[in-house]
């Protein structure tokens, strides 16, 4: 074929393929020219998911009368001028394409006026065409139906997914630019249905309350810029208590300069400020503002702008990192009990947060936020937040013990139950990565040298680890095939079985892919300190119950062991009161 020069419309409607992907597309698009234009009130309603027709309308500021055609030429916008501005952007939109974009695949109505004209501006497009303009009545601000997406290019309208898939990708978009600026209204409708509405207060637990719902929104813990930030960085915003958990990482919403980003590296910070903190395998909830000057940050690297590339992106982590783990270690409470069945109403059994992961997630599949204070209850609203508390434990005084597996202790604000072997797990952990720090771990050399048969991956770990083991009180050498020789091992585990302690440590090893794994070091201590630690079963002295709780009392995290299970429960005095009804 001979070398043309693309007509007009065949351009547009490939440069849309870029911008416009499904009705979300849309959405985001025309909510981000509402921010930029000032909106403080703005509503979206669509009909169909989004396919049939989609309506954005906002109080902005509006396009002049005798700018309205320009905006809808491709590459025509208010936002930057020259090369130089692509440097310092601070507004969501910049490329001059969306306007552009979504008419090329679509029938649209456009309404706008601006605040110091008498009256506004109807434009009608179809196929990106101009089919009609008009005068119309109506107050400062813009209005953009959409109708019949795709309705020209039908490769990409049959590739479109069920309504209720469309509405909530919808949903997800508004959700988030809602926490993103709780400072302004936002209202959803599904037809003639309001099915969310951000109050506009400026709080951002506000908007956190209504589109995760009470219990959510009252437990998260704020994340407040602090002496960790460098290079002009601040992070700020909500984070979950380690006892509150999900699934997957589709919670974890982060914001540059107020733009929505998706970022597998600073996502990873989030999840390892929890480190040690959650059970394997599940991931916190968090809405983190992320801002600093707009030229360390390059936001024209995607064509949904969904992805940015940092000038430091070392020193972003870190501040996240950092940020987040100070906020949750400080102000993480203890988990409390929970007395009467009516506290959990018609959630059947299992795990309390298990339950209230299943009742949040009714509904929605793991790549969208959960919608609109799904899991809100009135019995849980009102009793699911403990008091906010410091880093460090009340004192406790030793009652006594509970099937041979609990401590129990008295605080000045109830009572608390202990897991003696989580309690005792987390004391070593740290004594044991204090002491190898300071090069003092105590070894134990065995009688004889102990051959050691392993499957063959495990026998290689080990070798490939043997220095950081040996730092540990582990001494590990070859011995032919996936046979290695034991020489020594940390004096804390003597008494228990070297092939079984070893065994565990070979198959931790294995396992640092994964998205909690921390460096080797902490990864041979917890399990070391795992077969260490008093177990469950065992009859404890007084004495030794009181040194498990003065140790604990020192820990850095005393609230959790190294697996991220609890140690304590607490029952407050007023739930026991209640439960007595004096």
């Amino acid at each position: 074929m001979p070398i043309r020069l693309l007509s007009d419309t065949v351009a547009s409607q490939i440069a849309a393929g870029e911008v416009v992907e499904r009705p979300a597309s849309v959405i985001k698009e025309a909510v981000e020219n509402s921010i930029d234009a000032n909106a403080r009130d703005i509503r979206v309603e669509i009909h169909g998911g989004g396919k049939e027709r989609l309506l954005v309308t906002d109080d902005g500021s509006g396009v002049a009368s005798a700018e309205v055609e320009l905006a809808f030429h491709r590459h025509s916008t208010s936002k930057l001028a020259s090369t130089e501005d692509l440097n310092r952007i601070t507004t969501l939109g910049f490329r001059g394409e969306a306007l552009a974009s979504i008419a090329a695949v679509s029938r649209m109505t456009f309404i706008t006026r601006a605040g110091d004209e008498p009256v506004g501006t109807l434009l009608r497009l179809e196929g990106g065409r101009i089919m009609a303009r008009q005068e119309h009545g109506r107050a400062a601000g813009t209005t953009l139906i959409v109708e019949d997406l795709f309705f020209n290019v039908p490769a990409r309208r049959k590739f479109l997914r069920s309504d209720e898939t469309e509405r909530r990708h919808i949903d997800a978009w508004l959700t988030r630019y809602s926490m993103a600026y709780p400072e302004l209204r936002f209202t959803l409708n599904h037809a003639a249905n309001t099915v969310f509405q951000s109050p506009g207060s400026g709080r951002l637990r506000d908007v956190m309350v209504a589109v995760y719902g009470l219990d959510v929104g009252a437990a998260a813990l704020d994340v407040i810029p602090g002496r960790e930030s460098e290079n002009n960085i601040r992070v700020e915003g909500l984070v979950s208590p380690p006892s509150l958990h999900r699934a997957n990482r589709s919670y974890i919403t982060l914001f540059v300069n107020g733009r929505w980003i998706q970022d597998t590296r600073l996502t990873y910070a989030v999840v390892q400020a929890y480190h040690t903190l959650l059970p394997t395998g599940r991931y916190p909830l968090a809405v983190l503002m992320i801002s600093l000057p707009p030229d360390h940050v390059d936001v024209n690297v995607h064509p949904t702008k969904s992805e940015v590339r940092f000038s430091d992106g070392d020193a972003v982590f870190r501040t996240v990192q950092q940020a987040v783990r100070r906020a949750v270690l400080q102000q993480a409470p203890v988990p409390p009990v929970r007395l009467g069945a009516s506290a959990w109403p018609a959630w059947g059994h299992g795990d309390s947060a298990d339950r209230r992961e299943r009742f949040s997630r009714i509904g929605h599949d793991d790549n969208t936020p959960l919608p609109f204070g799904a899991s809100q209850s009135s019995a849980v609203a009102s009793n699911a937040v403990a008091p906010i508390a410091e880093d460090r434990l009340p004192p406790l005084r030793v009652i006594g013990q509970l099937k041979l597996t609990y401590i129990i202790a008295e605080g000045p604000d109830g009572l608390y139950l202990i897991d003696q072997h989580a309690a005792h797990e987390r004391v070593l952990f740290e004594r044991l990565l204090a002491e190898r720090q300071s090069a003092k771990v105590a070894s134990q050399a065995l009688l004889e040298p102990l051959p050691v048969e392993l499957a063959p991956e495990a026998a290689g770990r080990l070798v490939e680890y043997a220095e950081a083991l040996t730092e540990f009180g582990f001494r590990v050498e070859p011995f032919g095939g996936t046979t290695v020789l034991l020489r020594a091992v940390p004096a804390i585990v003597a008494e228990e079985n070297p092939v079984h302690v070893l065994d565990d440590v070979a198959a931790a090893l294995g396992v640092g892919d994964q998205p909690l794994a921390a460096n080797i070091e902490e990864t041979v201590a917890r399990e070391v300190c795992k077969r260490a630690s008093v177990k469950a079963g065992r009859t404890m002295a007084r004495e030794e119950m009181e040194q498990v709780i003065r140790a604990l009392e020192q820990t850095s995290n005393p609230r959790t062991c190294p697996h991220g299970r609890p140690t304590m429960i607490h029952l407050s005095a007023t739930e026991l009161a209640h439960a007595f009804n004096r």
